[in-house]
């Protein structure tokens, strides 16, 4: 495993790291023990950093690392989100009482006296013009409930506002293959500022991963289900905002480029790790096997020239159009 520092926390965290969203439940049935399996496989292969969120499964996510915490005698960091458990979800509700509120209840769920990382969890765009809302995260840092916050973002310029607040540590942002827009300017904004760099969705929600098919279904509860055309209803989360047969043929046009011996995941994997501006990857993982295979990306060596070409060239013609200028 590989190491980059996060912001100026002065953390080293693991460069392929553990993305919780799937072991809370929104991606299809999960097993508690199987998820308790893959959270300890990663730790074995030296990832020392996980992201999760209050939402996950209601909190489930959470509880589930707090249990590999109280299993295991390693050292690890904790990211997680607050603000997406409001209902209406408006930019008012990010105010002191309510996200004291969430901070209480992720320390409850994470047995845990002070949180790693707190990140803001996709705001409304007006929050980012709010100063008073990360007043209020500096108070909860001074406070001992917090160690670091960050932001979580669906948009570049989202991100670039973000960075202007001194206390935030870290950007989390969609950065794959099929989204590439990120490394345009945020990431020269971010290595100047010493923010550090989270990339959720490495796999484009498995479109990457090369398994899935145009026969492919996903269960009811799997969030792919109701949104396989990836656009409008979640800002361009699933499948990268690309719709579904889209994503397929881009996805074919990715295959030669795979190196020998490697899968189409950690192709995906170490293409992003190719930017230094990136401090870890965060796929998702439910299973030992999907942890295994992708936090095997972190020791590969660096993609060749030629590669890095082709894998623009597929952008390109299959992606740029649908989404660079979206998010």
């Amino acid at each position: 495993m590989q190491y980059r520092e996060l912001g100026r926390t002065g953390w080293k965290v693991s460069t392929i790291s553990f993305g919780a969203w799937a072991i809370g439940g929104t991606w299809g049935q999960v097993n508690d023990d199987e998820s308790m399996t893959a959270l300890h496989r990663a730790l074995d292969l030296g990832v020392n950093f996980f992201d999760t969120a209050d939402v996950y499964g209601d909190g489930h996510s959470e509880r589930l690392i707090a249990r590999l915490r109280k299993e295991r005698s390693e050292s690890f960091y904790v990211a997680t989100k607050a603000g997406r458990r409001l209902s209406p979800h408006a930019a008012e509700g990010y105010n002191r009482e309510n996200l004291t509120a969430f901070v209480e209840r992720s320390l409850r769920n994470l047995n845990a006296d002070a949180l790693d990382l707190l990140q803001l969890h996709c705001p409304p765009t007006p929050v980012y013009y709010m100063p008073e809302v990360f007043d209020v995260l500096d108070d909860l840092v001074r406070a001992g409930k917090l160690r670091h916050y960050g932001v979580s973002v669906e948009k570049v310029e989202e991100a670039l506002k973000a960075i202007e607040y001194p206390g935030v540590q870290s950007v989390q942002i969609i950065y794959n293959i099929f989204r590439q827009r990120p490394a345009e300017l945020l990431f020269r904004e971010t290595l100047s500022r010493r923010v550090g760099v989270l990339a959720r969705l490495p796999l484009s929600s498995g479109l990457l991963s090369g398994r899935l098919t145009q026969a492919s279904q996903f269960a009811s509860d799997d969030h792919r289900s109701f949104n396989r055309e990836g656009a409008a209803f979640d800002k361009g989360e699933t499948f990268s905002g690309l719709g579904y047969e889209r994503g397929l043929q881009a996805v074919e046009a990715l295959r030669s480029w795979v190196p020998a011996g490697q899968t189409l995941a950690q192709l995906a994997l170490r293409w992003i790790l190719m930017q230094q501006a990136v401090t870890c990857a965060i796929p998702g993982g439910r299973r030992p096997s999907q942890v295994e295979e992708n936090m095997g990306a972190a020791d590969l060596p660096a993609l060749s020239d030629e590669t890095m070409r082709a894998v623009d060239a597929v952008y390109a013609q299959h992606a740029k159009a649908q989404v660079h200028n979206r998010w």
